[in-house]
């Protein structure tokens, strides 16, 4: 796992640099010693760019603060499953209370909550702005094949995809294709480049909003839900076993413009690593905010 950017120059006065940085100059860490001492996490995630952005962001806190973190790729239901059985130990990608309702509702009591870090998630349905007629699912009639192109199957956004087949009439006789979340946007730039009709199944943050000019279609029915949020979660006992990694996880919080900063980055590099270490080497404050308390529990165990 790549380590936080060295050699930050500091362009702001002494008097307003945290304490954290002060305590090394020219450092960019956000500490300057390890709380453990290699003790071993795994993070579970899926392949949605926004976990992937998160989860390595979150990941090369933890290894800063000395521990060997592991990060596994996995599908939805796959997650759920191995947290619930313990299996994983964390996993900060759950979206909520729509996109995963079905698995927090199956999997909820077998392990731990630890709220949202993200708010302003959204999912649905979205289309090219090129298919200007198009501007609601109760438009949608002989477009694209007949052919919605989803994910992974067992995705929330499938399911609800699958349910608003069965809400909305007029997609009755229409197909949800299963693909890889990659195969989608394959297809999606294919066709969006060749301007041919598609309908995929879109959610924020995401760069396939930044790479093209997308538009969701409205929901009348309101199958796919309001706005949603992104939360963490943790196996049960993980408290216990780690109280330090269970602190930054339960003050892991930012802003949806933080975590589609990542977003973008890694969609332009290809490199989640890379992203996740750029925007915590911007972004000491914050971090610091996360480890705090962890801090203060390593003190006062010493």
């Amino acid at each position: 796992m790549a380590h936080f950017v060295k050699n930050l120059k500091l362009t702001v006065s002494l008097a307003l640099v945290s304490s954290f940085l002060l305590a090394c100059e020219g450092n960019d860490k956000a500490v300057d010693e390890k709380l453990v001492d290699g003790d071993q996490i795994e993070l579970a995630h899926n392949d949605w760019e926004e976990s992937l952005a998160s989860t390595n962001v979150i990941a090369q806190v933890l290894e800063e603060i000395g521990y060997d973190v592991t990060l596994t790729s996995v599908d939805v239901s796959v997650m759920w499953q191995a947290l619930a059985e313990g299996e994983t130990d964390a996993s900060v990608t759950a979206w909520l209370p729509i996109t995963h309702g079905a698995q927090e509702e199956e999997y909820g009591d077998q392990i731990e909550n630890l709220g949202p870090h993200t708010h302003g998630a959204k999912i649905g349905l979205a289309v090219p702005t090129y298919m200007e007629d198009l501007n609601s699912i109760e438009d949608l009639d002989d477009q694209a094949d007949k052919t919605i192109t989803g994910i992974e199957p067992g995705a929330g956004i499938m399911d609800s995809s699958e349910e608003a087949m069965e809400v909305y009439d007029n997609l009755a006789d229409w197909e949800l294709q299963n693909a890889s979340t990659g195969a989608m946007t394959t297809e999606l730039r294919t066709r969006y480049e060749n301007q041919e009709e598609i309908v995929v199944t879109g959610w924020n943050p995401h760069w396939m909003f930044q790479e093209f000019d997308l538009k969701y279609l409205d929901d009348p029915e309101n199958v796919y839900g309001d706005d949603e949020s992104i939360y963490t979660h943790v196996r049960q006992g993980f408290e216990d076993d780690h109280p330090i990694a269970f602190s930054v996880l339960d003050n892991f919080e930012w802003e949806m413009d933080d975590l589609e900063a990542v977003v973008l980055e890694l969609a332009e590099t290809d490199d989640p690593e890379l992203a996740a270490e750029n925007w915590i080497s911007e972004n000491q404050e914050k971090v610091q905010e996360w480890i705090s308390e962890a801090q203060e529990l390593a003190s006062e165990s010493n």
